[in-house]
């Protein structure tokens, strides 16, 4: 007996989404159900987990409020000094590029994404060092300069390590901007400034909530950029999960954190995807 339309699509469609659903089930759903449970027991004497049903944990939150403080702060602070690097550079890629570089260019913005983030990092360690700018600077009489260990360095350094995944997303908005509109804005009078604020940038804040929101929840967990340019001085969440399973094997207490800051992260995805809905009139499924 022949099988039925509606049944062949949905076995072709289980076979195409199958693979992916089960490596999501296993290497994402599973750990985080994990990490719930264990968020909820005691840490064993020896360290590790003790199986228990408290909320201990949860109400101990407070004790790491300096790194979910540094976070929440520093996270979206420096999401915002990509985005004020990216958009001009997006823009003159987008608009103003002569198209004959432009492809040459996009590259450019993504060849630090071929090195790794840490050598990157260690680059500004010692540009940002003793041996480097402040010694530049004591030069010529300004002594006394400490640059490295400090929030600026890691504002620095995020805004270093994540500005091509701002640009990009910016870029592919305006580069699909209908260039008639501006034309048309041009027409009617409008001088250049009127016509970015009220044609450009309205059009390409799809891109703009897209790099945002990607930017800010990668930063939510961030632990290397912290770690390496702020000297253990300024403390992530990410760095505090290190130091709570590893050093401190306190695994309940650092599950509780993790458990928190993924729904920090939840809530900002739905931030974002209704502040680009309300903007734009539709749902954006960009953000997802």
């Amino acid at each position: 007996m022949p099988m039925a339309p509606k049944t062949k699509r949905n076995l072709v469609t289980a076979a195409l989404v199958g693979p992916s659903a089960l490596w999501l089930f296993v290497f994402l759903v599973l750990p985080f159900v994990a990490m719930v449970i264990f968020s909820f027991g005691e840490r064993a004497p020896e360290g590790g987990y003790l199986p228990a049903f408290t909320f201990a944990q949860y109400a101990n939150l407070p004790a790491r409020a300096a790194a979910f403080w540094n976070t929440l702060m520093l996270a979206p602070v420096g999401a915002l000094l990509c985005l004020l690097v990216a958009y001009p550079a997006a823009y003159y890629l987008a608009v103003k590029a002569d198209p004959r570089y432009r492809l040459m260019l996009v590259s450019l913005v993504v060849v630090p994404f071929w090195t790794s983030l840490l050598v990157r990092t260690y680059a500004w360690m010692y540009i940002l060092g003793s041996r480097g700018i402040p010694n530049l600077l004591s030069m010529i009489g300004i002594e006394d300069v400490r640059m490295l260990n400090t929030p600026g360095a890691v504002l620095l350094g995020i805004v270093y390590g994540y500005l091509p995944l701002m640009i990009m997303p910016i870029y592919v908005s305006l580069e699909k901007l209908d260039r008639r509109l501006l034309e048309a804005s041009a027409d009617l009078g409008a001088k250049p400034v009127s016509t970015f604020f009220s044609v450009t940038l309205p059009l390409s804040l799809p891109g703009v909530m897209t790099g945002v929101a990607l930017v800010t929840i990668l930063l939510l967990g961030e632990y290397l950029i912290p770690q390496l340019l702020g000297g253990g001085k300024v403390f992530f969440i990410g760095n505090a999960l290190v130091d709570l399973f590893l050093q401190s094997r306190n695994w309940p207490f650092g599950s509780a954190i993790a458990v928190t800051l993924v729904l920090v992260v939840v809530l900002v995805l739905m931030v974002a995807m209704r502040i680009a809905w309300r903007v734009s009139g539709s749902r954006q499924v960009d953000l997802v």
